[in-house]
């Protein structure tokens, strides 16, 4: 069950402690989709300074006035919390490169172990795909591992319909395009944004 709390929001130094607590709680070198871990740098995330610097780098990443790196694209990140506590990570990327295309999608998301099977991921992937229309998104496409069955249910329950399941750089993919217009997409997020609201 989604927390009745939840909401997302833009990355912040404020979430320091509880960010490093969720950290802590996968295991070392684990990938964190849509948690923007590749804008790290040389940076020390244990430290309020490295933390901040890394913070504003995940904020700058949706000004299209800016640059971003090579091989990287424009991306808005948010934090899913419940009041101070940090719960998982969401990401939607403005456009799609060759990579993202084959294997990696417009929106990545990540829910911290102990916070998972509350319906969270499912709650924010429908918050977002509400905003995705802003940035000239008819349909979005996202990705998981194969074998990611928690993941497919997300997609498939916010409107994902498979393409196809295909190896890539980043592994063996399941593909799906969610049409932003779809009736059963508007449901479905509809019934997240109340799940939360109420």
């Amino acid at each position: 069950m989604v927390p009745r709390m939840a909401e997302l929001i833009a990355p912040t130094g404020r979430l320091h402690s509880s960010w490093l607590t969720a950290r802590d709680e996968w295991q070392p070198g684990a990938h964190q989709d849509g948690a923007g871990l590749r804008l790290v740098g040389d940076d020390d995330l244990d430290s309020p300074e490295g933390f901040a610097a890394w913070v504003e780098r995940l904020r700058q990443q949706a000004d299209r006035s800016l640059p971003v790196g090579e091989g990287r694209v424009h991306a808005t990140h948010w934090w899913i919390v419940d009041g101070e506590t940090y719960l998982g990570a969401i990401d939607l990327r403005h456009y799609l490169n060759a990579f993202l295309l084959e294997g990696g999608g417009h929106i990545g998301y990540s829910v911290r172990p102990s916070a998972r099977r509350r319906g969270l991921a499912s709650w924010a992937l429908g918050a977002v795909l509400l905003k995705a229309p802003a940035l000239g998104l008819d349909r979005v496409l996202l990705t998981c591992d194969d074998g990611n069955v928690g993941s497919a249910r997300t997609i498939e329950s916010n409107g994902g319909v498979l393409e196809d399941v295909r190896s890539t750089e980043a592994g063996v993919k399941r593909r799906y395009w969610i049409t932003l217009n779809d009736a059963g997409h508007s449901h479905s997020s509809m019934a997240a944004t109340r799940a939360v609201a109420s």
